[in-house]
């Protein structure tokens, strides 16, 4: 297919000239290539997202997963080996330095499921060496290194999607649209929740890392310790690797919450909580409330990390014609309007909206429900590296997100101080806080 030809297909199908000249004009834009021919992806972080992630795009046919790419040795040939019979048989090359991705020019697009506090740093290398990022979520460790990852972004032209999948779905579009109509009222109060059962893990004492595990690579950017079985396989109870699950899980409704209502910069964050349920290990909460002050509008998020009986949104909601029991769905979210309620959650768990209850029977005002997310999420990433639009979870758009949770988490470590905010500078008014609002990156494992 010629230039013009390509040029005029894109019109017909309502890309428009611009966008078809921008993907053409780039020479690192799919390497300049027909929109037929496959995108060479790199994974980066195969354990348990990683895997998923992984899996989705080798069953795509205009996707190729090239390179497998993991600090643990012990994981690429069985993870290769999965990946190969998913794509016919074309195994993926494998590295524990990604950076080895990266130097090859054939390789599209990074896929990257590391821990929280590589996501950042992973994102802008790849930026840098003219690579295309689908990022998961939270994008960032700390409020700082997230602007890092959308200016490297910007600077590059680079394509970065985060793995936050409502915002691609029909369910969320369509309660955007509805709440955009004015159907729901007037809104000024929006409850977020995140609730599981997951029990603390217990201090053990450091030790040697197990064979084919590259420590020092696993840290990174973040402060060198010794090892810790713990700190590998339950980092998100570890400050200098994450939030806690207002991070890893929360951000899913935090952002969904956030992109429903229209919300910006938050004015002002308070938060407070504990690690109450027999303390051990962990650093970060397991009773976590957050309170966001907005233009008109107040925004909760509420975390319970004991309360086994709060249910996931499970296969059945996605795969059917089913909501969740919302008042034990842990991941939900209840937009309150001066019309009606709207209770939706992220992962495919659809939306109902009530009105008064009569006879004390709900009364339905609409509904729309759930499916798998990621088919339509790495769709829009992939129609985003063709198209060269941005993606319906821009890198932006996830930064502002993390927001939520780093503003939060500074003033419950800074013991509930009420923190205001700098829309232009993104800083809050709190010296302590501020101290928390960056990171020292570790060398050689900078963005610069």
């Amino acid at each position: 297919m010629d230039r013009r030809d390509f040029l005029r297909r894109s019109q017909a199908a309502g890309i428009g000239a611009a966008a078809g000249l921008t993907l053409l004009s780039n020479p690192a834009s799919v390497r300049a290539a027909p929109a037929n021919e496959r995108l060479s992806i790199a994974v980066v972080g195969l354990r348990n997202r990683g895997q998923v992630l992984a899996t989705a795009f080798a069953q795509r046919p205009d996707c190729r997963v090239s390179y497998l790419c993991d600090v643990d040795r012990s994981l690429l040939d069985s993870r290769a080996d999965s990946v190969a019979k998913v794509q016919g048989g074309k195994a993926p090359k494998t590295a524990t330095d990604f950076r080895k991705a990266l130097d090859d020019a054939t390789v599209d697009a990074l896929v990257i499921a590391t821990p929280d506090h590589w996501h950042c740093l992973a994102t802008a290398w790849a930026c840098r060496a003219g690579k295309d990022v689908f990022v998961a979520a939270p994008l960032s460790q700390n409020a700082a290194e997230g602007r890092t990852a959308v200016e490297a972004a910007r600077k590059h032209k680079r394509i970065v999607s985060v793995d936050l999948a409502a915002r691609s779905s029909h369910y969320g579009t369509r309660a955007k649209n509805y709440i955009a109509a004015g159907k729901l009222g007037k809104i000024h109060f929006c409850r977020v929740y995140e609730q599981s059962g997951q029990n603390n893990f217990l201090a053990v004492p450091d030790s040697i890392a197990p064979p084919g595990l590259d420590w020092n690579s696993w840290n990174g950017p973040a402060p060198m310790t010794a090892y810790n079985v713990n700190r590998e396989n339950n980092w998100t109870g570890y400050w200098q690797y994450s939030s806690g699950e207002i991070a890893v899980k929360g951000v899913h409704q935090l952002d969904l919450a956030r992109w429903l209502c229209g919300l910006d910069y938050p004015k002002s964050v308070y938060a407070q909580g504990g690690r109450f349920d027999a303390p051990g290990g962990n650093e970060t909460p397991d009773t976590f409330v957050a309170t966001y002050e907005f233009d008109a509008l107040i925004m909760t998020f509420e975390l319970t990390l004991y309360t086994p009986y709060m249910t996931r949104v499970s296969t059945a909601v996605r795969n059917g014609d089913v909501f969740p029991h919302w008042p034990q769905c842990g991941s939900r979210i209840e937009i309150y309007g001066s019309e009606g309620v709207m209770i939706i959650g992220p992962h495919g768990a659809g939306f109902q909206v009530f009105a008064r209850p009569r006879r004390e029977q709900p009364t339905l005002i609409d509904r729309s429900y759930g499916k798998p997310v990621d088919p339509d999420h790495t769709q829009n990433f992939v129609d985003s590296i063709r198209t060269r639009q941005p993606p319906s979870a821009d890198v932006e758009e996830g930064h502002r997100s993390a927001l939520l949770v780093h503003y939060a988490t500074m003033s419950y470590r800074t013991g509930g101080q009420k923190l205001h905010v700098d829309a232009k500078t993104e800083a809050v008014d709190n010296v302590e806080a501020m101290k928390l609002f960056r990171r020292e990156d570790r060398k050689p494992w900078v963005a610069g």
